[in-house]
């Protein structure tokens, strides 16, 4: 977390949760779009099924560890990001999910106790 003098934490740019996550798919789709290549040539030159990389572009599939190795040897695009993108992604996803917040907030009060 960012700090400042005088300034709110939550007033900093970089401290603030976007409003909808980012899923590494948007930045492979982003790429494919700048290199004028088809989902399929890439699944077809990673070696993939094209239905799984267009599940992954959609948001509906997450990006394993496998898959960002494969996106950095064919995109450049570094491995580190799209798990980094992905993680934050998982966090964000869950922290927005009522339901299981309020079974964490079960667990924390249960765990106080103990």
């Amino acid at each position: 977390m960012i700090t400042l003098p005088g300034m709110k934490s939550d007033m900093i740019a970089n401290n603030l949760t976007p409003f909808e996550p980012t899923h590494p798919g948007e930045l492979i789709r982003d790429e494919l779009e700048a290199r004028n290549l088809t989902q399929a040539k890439l699944a077809e030159s990673i070696g993939v099924a094209p239905s799984l990389l267009n599940e992954i572009i959609k948001g509906k599939r997450g990006v394993n560890t496998e898959m960002a190795l494969l996106m950095e040897a064919a995109l450049n695009l570094p491995a580190e990001l799209l798990l980094s993108l992905q993680s934050d992604y998982n966090m964000q996803m869950a922290k927005s999910d009522a339901s299981f917040m309020k079974r964490l907030s079960s667990i924390r009060n249960i765990a106080a106790l103990l």
